[in-house]
């Protein structure tokens, strides 16, 4: 109700569509990093990954059907509802573990780093697509369109400093990344471990670099696929 009787404005709410749009240009990489890191938990990535040249070979004995099989389970539990005792009940041919203590913990740990992820991956899709309504019924359509297109520049920008740090030192990288997301020393271990067996080094490095391209191709696609044609 407008106890003046004067007229809503596009004044009145510009300050509103303002904040709504820079909104949408932080929701943007947001948005893109995670949905490449979800396309990288498929089974597509690791088939991949595995039969790339040079890919390093097992020292310990897995072939590239067994990487393909345990590194399956490990990932269908990082997306799942399940409990640890889907990882620590499972044992080799000879009645050893699959994983040890250690390994379970950071499995825990990292269970609960990327179910957080795909909340936030949720959480600015479902920001976007009610911003994006918004937008269409409240007439600032361009305007979120061009919202879109900063927000694809500025993946960019952040994902193209990140790959060029991993191509330039990924392993004090990697060690940065562990220490903002798990308690440490609970991600160091063993060459003989499975996770390392599994996972080496060369598969985080390809990660992260395939999260940094399919990144930076999303924001190139609203960037340039949303940016305004001139007239005429």
């Amino acid at each position: 109700m407008n106890p003046t009787n004067k007229p809503v404005t596009a004044t009145d709410t510009s300050w509103l569509v303002r904040l709504a749009t820079w909104i949408v240009v932080l929701l943007i990489p947001v948005a893109l990093i995670l949905t490449s890191v979800r396309l990288l938990l498929t089974p597509l990535f690791v088939n991949v990954e595995y039969r790339t040249p040079f890919f390093p070979p097992d020292p310990y004995g897995f072939s590239q059907s067994d990487r393909l099989y345990w590194s399956s389970i490990s990932r269908e539990y990082l997306l799942n509802d399940q409990g640890i005792s889907f990882l620590e009940d499972l044992q080799f041919e000879d009645g050893t573990a699959v994983f040890n203590e250690r390994e379970l913990k950071h499995m825990v740990d990292a269970k609960d780093v990327v179910q957080k992820a795909l909340l936030v991956w949720y959480v600015a899709l479902l920001g976007l697509l009610v911003l994006g309504l918004w937008a269409w019924r409240g007439d600032w359509g361009g305007e979120f369109r061009r919202a879109c297109v900063r927000g694809g520049w500025l993946t960019i920008i952040l994902v193209g400093l990140i790959v060029i740090i991993v191509l330039i030192g990924f392993g004090v990288f990697f060690v940065f990344f562990h220490q903002v997301f798990f308690d440490p020393g609970t991600w160091i271990f063993r060459y003989s471990d499975t996770l390392i067996r599994l996972f080496p080094e060369r598969f985080w490095r390809d990660a992260f670099l395939a999260i940094g391209g399919l990144s930076i191709a999303g924001g190139l696609i609203l960037a340039l696929g949303l940016k305004p044609r001139p007239a005429g």
